[in-house]
């Protein structure tokens, strides 16, 4: 349930704070005041698209706060699985800068947009004036129906026995067009393999192989390097370093008995001198080592080479190699045994058929069952819309194509609108009031199986009056009684439905223009009614009417009209 919302700078709304409760809660105020901006608002915190049209003019952003309590299961289950803390309320904030950028809030948690998109889903449902040319469309009609389903896990096995189903199939028919040109392809393949297999090995060895490739190409530097530092650490004619610390170590020698303070000097001398020894022998080798024979030289440039126009040849970098080479391997593998493979994907795919078929048999006899429960409440629905008489089926039949994520079959809403007439489409049939009845009939047999979410109808009303307009407010009204609805309306006998009322009204001091939006008492209920149906000019009879048809749509008699009415008329809290 929306408890609380607060609109700042959106459109022509400066700043409004409004409290809300149970029940139908009606949005009245003359054309072109603003009603539907509180639509707009709850549709931005449901993740809407919005643009820098919507921040009002001269304010740097628009921000729209909402507040809901009662969450349904869905909900609760969405916030945990986002880690997003929430007892029994969440907050959602929306945030929309006058250059188009848009951030969003929830519970003070920074969110994608599509987040918003998500929860709102599982918060508010909200219905346009145009609502019944989403009816036409046969996806919407087969997804209206599901929700029908007396057992809705029948759809989710469909789904996934299709998606394994086409899954296979594709693997079934890759390797059915390898294996048509099997012996081709296998002669490449088993001369790629012989031939990576005998250059290359795995990537360590390819890097020490050009690492010994880069080090005999420096011989000659190495060499000279080695040799300098060679002569200098140990065999030049006089004055190496080993010379040099010998020396000083034969000179402190004698001193360490006259004070032996010198002796870890004198030890690390003689360490030195040890070192410069070991350095020389190693840097002997070290030379030694270069002195590689022709042959290795020659192997190791040849399988550079190799593994270079290897590399070239299959587009990779030489250390891909071994990777091409086991890529290859397990296709050559795959298309050796492709008949044992090849037998049992068929089969595995008729397996799958068998279980896609048994699943959407048992979708096919729900959504059949539910077509024909789905029809009665419509046709039901349709009497006391207008259209005695008239008569709404879900038709369930047999697809053309008969594998699809959805199931096997298409589902199509008819209609009669006058008796005697067969059942033709919807599309076909129905005129623009009798599609928008219609559609007010499909949500309400709609909202009475789903989760009670908070219902927005934004003048679903337009087109129909007089008796008809008040029997779809009881039908609100009865929506109302199990969750939270609002309605835009123009209608009096809808809004007189309402368990509570607010008008929007438009103010301008002929320079800017503001909105303001304000919860109406009892006697400013009747005050606002009387308007919706006189007009212009609110007389006495049109006071005494709307207090009859609030007191009953309240179940109570009406009440004598009060000294003061029209004192109170207009006035309106309002929190700007």
């Amino acid at each position: 349930m929306l408890t609380h919302l607060q609109l700042r700078d959106l459109v022509i709304v400066d700043a409004a704070e409004l409290e809300f409760g149970e029940g139908l809660i009606a949005l009245t105020g003359e054309t072109g005041a603003g009603k539907s901006l509180v639509v707009d608002a709850l549709s931005l915190v449901a993740g809407g698209r919005a643009s820098g049209d919507v921040v009002r003019q001269g304010a740097e952003r628009a921000e729209v706060t909402a507040s809901f309590t009662g969450l349904p299961a869905a909900a609760r289950a969405w916030l945990e699985a986002q880690s997003i803390d929430a007892e029994d309320e969440v907050i959602v904030r929306r945030v929309i800068g006058a250059d188009g950028r848009s951030r969003a809030f929830i519970n003070g948690q920074l969110v994608p947009i599509q987040a918003l998109r998500e929860l709102g889903d599982h918060l508010l449902e909200i219905h346009g004036q145009q609502e019944f040319l989403h009816l036409l469309k046969r996806d919407a009609q087969r997804g209206l129906l599901d929700d029908h389903l007396g057992d809705p896990s029948l759809v989710r096995p469909v789904a996934d026995a299709f998606a394994a189903h086409r899954d296979c199939q594709r693997e079934f028919q890759a390797l059915s067009a390898a294996a048509a040109d099997r012996d081709a392809r296998l002669d490449l393949l088993r001369y790629q393999v012989t031939e990576l297999k005998s250059e290359v090995g795995t990537v360590a060895d390819l890097e020490e192989l050009f690492a010994e490739q880069k080090r005999l190409a420096g011989r000659g530097r190495l060499a000279e390097a080695a040799r300098q530092a060679l002569g200098a650490v140990y065999e030049a004619d006089a004055d190496t370093a080993h010379d040099l610390l010998a020396r000083a170590h034969a000179a402190l020698r004698p001193a360490l008995d006259l004070d032996g303070t010198l002796e870890p000097a004198a030890k690390l001398v003689a360490e030195a001198a040890i070192l410069a020894q070991e350095a020389g022998e190693a840097l002997r080798r070290y030379l030694e080592s270069l002195d590689v024979d022709p042959t290795r030289q020659d192997e190791i440039e040849r399988r550079a080479a190799a593994l270079e126009g290897l590399a070239r040849k299959h587009r990779v970098a030489v250390l891909a190699l071994p990777e091409v080479r086991d890529r290859l391997e397990g296709e050559l593998a795959k298309l050796e045994n492709a008949a044992t493979t090849l037998g049992g994907l068929q089969q595995r795919l008729e397996d799958l058929a068998r279980g896609y078929r048994a699943a959407a048999t048992k979708l096919t006899a729900g959504r059949r069952r539910a077509a024909e429960s789905l029809g009665r409440q419509i046709t039901d629905l349709m009497q006391t819309l207008g259209m005695a008489g008239g008569r709404f089926v879900v038709e369930v039949r047999a697809a053309a194509q008969e594998f699809a994520a959805h199931g096997a079959d298409e589902v199509e809403f008819l209609v009669s609108a006058n008796p005697g007439q067969a059942p033709k489409p919807l599309a076909k049939v129905a005129s623009g009031g009798e599609l928008s009845r219609i559609s007010l009939a499909v949500q309400v047999a709609a909202a009475a199986r789903s989760a009670p979410l908070c219902r927005v109808f934004d003048e679903v009303d337009a087109g129909i009056g007089g008796r008809v307009a008040e029997i779809v407010g009881r039908r609100l009204r009865e929506l109302g009684e199990r969750s939270q609805v609002f309605c835009v309306t123009h209608l009096p006998q809808v809004a007189a439905q309402g368990h509570r009322q607010f008008r929007v009204l438009k103010l301008t001091d002929g320079k800017t223009t503001r909105t303001a939006v304000a919860p109406l008492g009892p006697e400013e209920r009747v005050e606002e009614i009387a308007r919706m149906l006189a007009g212009v000019d609110v007389t006495d009879p049109a006071r005494a009417h709307a207090r009859e048809m609030l007191s009953l749509a309240a179940g109570t008699p009406p009440q004598p009209a009060k000294a003061n009415a029209r004192e109170s008329a207009g006035r309106g809290r309002s929190r700007r």
